[in-house]
């Protein structure tokens, strides 16, 4: 790599610039990870720079194409992309799930599995729909596309399981009791 890290540890080395420039400096299939938020197609534009909602597929699918690049065959791409609302109307933009779906169908992912990030410290926007007319509810949601390479990307999921509750205990040791899935509709 030709770029300087900022910092390095034992883990890894950290680059700040030009997303682009950096991917392309890396080596096809060197990469297990990786994880980012880029500037969401909001209506405003902020001093990071953002792209409105009719250019943000083309504007983020290079990013795909060089991701899916550096990416090895068992790695992940972890996409975290905020909600907005169409210019002047109360009606959402569909631009996360336009860039999912280029994403899988143009630059070639797959969808592993899909998040919702519950973030309820979001600020009420916009101001027109949520606060003074009251017509919409606060944006509290960000969806988080978790995108590999292959069918079969290098996953663990045993750091973050929940333990069960004491009605799955009960399930799993005696299933029999509970009969099948139809009969135990409505019980607790």
């Amino acid at each position: 790599m030709q770029s300087k890290p900022l910092y390095h540890t034992i883990a890894g080395e950290a680059y700040v610039g030009d997303s682009l420039k950096l991917l392309g400096e890396l080596e096809d299939s060197s990469v297990d990870l990786v994880m980012t938020s880029p500037p969401f197609a909001l209506l405003r534009k902020k001093t990071y720079g953002n792209v409105e909602e009719a250019d943000y597929v083309a504007w983020i699918k290079p990013f795909g194409a060089e991701v899916l690049r550096v990416l090895k065959d068992t790695g992940s791409f972890v996409l975290d992309l905020g909600g907005a609302y169409r210019a002047g109307v109360p009606s959402r933009s569909l631009y996360n799930f336009r860039v999912l779906l280029a994403f899988c169908d143009e630059v070639g992912f797959h969808l592993a599995e899909d998040f919702y990030w519950f973030n309820p410290a979001k600020l009420p926007s916009p101001i027109e729909w949520v606060n003074k007319r009251k017509i919409r509810a606060k944006d509290s949601v960000n969806t988080v596309w978790w995108f590999s390479k292959t069918e079969f990307p290098k996953a663990d999921v045993r750091n973050v399981l929940a333990p069960y509750s004491d009605r799955m205990k009960k399930l799993i040791e005696d299933p029999e009791k509970f009969g099948s899935s139809a009969e135990s509709v409505g019980q607790n």
